[in-house]
């Protein structure tokens, strides 16, 4: 992983003395709330609910079990016991004291963490797939390119201030884990028919009220010129995105306003004057940065054997067999795993890890694998490079610590935000929902059955919890101030990528549970062999669901 230089160490200790002193003046009176609010936002800090929460940035995904460590440390001293994993990758703390904050920052700093960016109009945290590095469908390793754009992004002068928040995705294998194209920008790697490595270029993705998926805007963009076409992006959105109305300001409706193809035109317009400019990357620069993410070193492993004894161990242990299929990938590397730590056990807010099991994480991945965890944009973490020898020993340690759930990619694997439990924005709770339907469901055998299900769950329209994109999305609204719940079908995050549609009018808390059976009743009636519930859904369409859930007469 990438490690700090002295510039980066002067810079963000730079940061927390600056922020230390616009805290210590806001709190003595001298800061304006007006004057504070984008200090706060662009130091991560939001004012939830309850409690201030702060968004602690975790670069594409990536952690050492050194922060792990010193956020289990953290979590004790200056907030419950726990954090927050989210849909970004990132971490939250949800119950900081707004003067501790600096201090927060300052331990942060200690372990190479900050909070920069991870909120406010400027380029958030860019995200990339959590087998980066290790998948075996990978074109090549994203890392070394989203650190390339971390660095660029970080801080840039001309962009702290966009109309609105932006965020940027990368994808480096033919299959999609970053959810690439609801992102403003999707960066798609590939090679062209000489064998060069260069992007394919997606723009105006995103969620919220007015959800839209990516359209591409170039096929093909040479390696070097990455940071001038993200460049000629933002100086066009930043001189054209509609910066009067907040529901209106995104690049998605700038993109859609002007077309896909009239944009990619000014773009091209503006890069021009960019080309060969400085921010142009040589071939040095990109090779020092794919330096930080070379192999850790491999053993030479028998895959063939350490294959045959994992078999034998499935037939005599059902419940790891479970595990393997569904939490369990094997590695480009011969005879290595990458193992998802699933972070959805029963009657626990999807994403909430406490001290002990972060310290725990850190201590398997210490001993398993390379001290390296990633974190998933389905709220779920992972770590790499476990020898397949050693994944029974894994799994027995995993089940002490509530993290073996074999439930990876299924009905119960639930993305949720925090709802209107913390978030002061969300119109109804969604964490109790989640609840309500892990327990309903808590039949692993019928689970499994059902196969791979992605339910998604958000307290409000800024779809904090992907509810658009979900094969099973849930939204919470407010009717007369009581909670409701509105259900859409057939969303998906994949390159395949779709908005779920409403399938009717919305529920009260207590039906939800009643109509996710009614969905999946239907499924099985009408699925064909070994068919997904998406590929059921797309095949028959939306109206025998409907009929379930609300009779006939819908």
């Amino acid at each position: 992983m990438y490690i700090y230089d002295h510039y980066d160490h002067s810079l963000i200790r730079e940061r927390v003395a600056q922020y230390r002193s616009q805290v210590t003046r806001y709190l003595d009176g001298q800061l304006s709330e007006e004057e504070f609010l984008p200090i706060r936002l662009q130091n991560g800090l939001y004012i939830q609910r309850l409690a201030p929460m702060l968004r602690i940035a975790v670069p594409y995904g990536l952690l050492s079990s050194r922060q792990l460590r010193k956020l289990a440390e953290v979590s004790r001293l200056y907030d419950k016991g726990y954090v927050h994993f989210t849909t970004r990758q990132n971490i939250q703390l949800n119950w900081p004291r707004l003067e501790d904050t600096p201090d927060i920052l300052e331990h942060l700093a200690s372990v190479e963490m900050h909070a920069i960016q991870t909120s406010g109009n400027c380029i958030r945290n860019t995200t990339t797939d959590q087998y980066s590095g290790v998948s075996r469908d990978e074109i090549e390793d994203p890392r070394p390119w989203c650190e390339i754009i971390r660095q660029w992004s970080t801080l840039h002068p001309e962009f702290a201030f966009l109309p609105r928040k932006f965020k940027i995705a990368v994808c480096g294998s033919t299959e999609d884990r970053a959810a690439f194209l609801l992102h403003d920008i999707g960066v798609q790697l590939k090679t062209n028919d000489s064998g060069e490595l260069g992007f394919e270029i997606f723009v105006g993705g995103g969620l919220g009220r007015t959800p839209m998926i990516g359209a591409s805007i170039k096929e093909f963009l040479p390696q070097q010129h990455l940071l001038t076409y993200l460049d000629s992006i933002l100086r066009i959105y930043n001189r054209y995105g509609n910066r009067q109305n907040k529901y209106k300001a995104r690049i998605k409706i700038l993109v859609k306003a002007w077309t896909p193809e009239v944009f990619a035109q000014r773009v091209e317009d503006e890069w021009q004057h960019l080309k060969e400019g400085p921010a142009t990357l040589t071939e040095r620069e990109i090779a020092r940065v794919k330096t930080f993410f070379s192999d850790p070193g491999y053993s030479v492993v028998d895959d063939d054997a350490a294959n045959r004894e994992l078999d034998r161990l499935r037939a005599q242990q059902r419940s790891f067999s479970r595990w393997l299929d569904r939490n369990v990938i094997d590695q480009k590397q011969l005879g290595y795993a990458a193992v998802t730590l699933s972070l959805k056990p029963m009657g626990v807010p999807p994403g909430d890890v406490t001290d002990s099991q972060l310290e725990a994480i850190a201590d398997l991945a210490d001993q398993f694998g390379k001290s390296e965890i990633r974190s998933t944009h389905n709220q779920n973490v992972v770590i790499t490079d476990v020898l397949k020898t050693d994944l029974f020993d894994l799994w027995q340690a995993l089940k002490k610590y509530g993290m073996a759930t074999p439930n990876i990619g299924t009905l119960t694997d639930i993305i949720c935000c925090p709802g209107g439990d913390y978030c002061s924005l969300a119109n109804a709770k969604s964490i109790p929902v989640a609840e309500a339907i892990q327990r309903k469901f808590d039949d692993l055998d019928y689970v499994h059955d059902l196969g791979d299900i992605e339910l998604n769950i958000s307290g409000c329209m800024n779809a904090c919890g992907h509810h658009h994109v979900g094969h099973i999305g849930i939204l919470g609204v407010d009717k007369k101030g009581e909670e409701w719940y509105q259900i859409q079908l057939g969303g998906s995050a994949s390159k395949s990528a779709s908005l779920g549609k409403v399938l009717g009018p919305s529920l009260a808390r207590g039906a939800v549970t009643g109509g996710i059976e009614s969905l999946l009743d239907v499924y099985v009636e009408n699925r064909l062999m070994d068919e997904s519930f998406l590929a059921t859904y797309r095949r028959i369409g939306i109206e025998k669901f409907k009929e379930r859930v609300y009779g006939s007469g819908a």
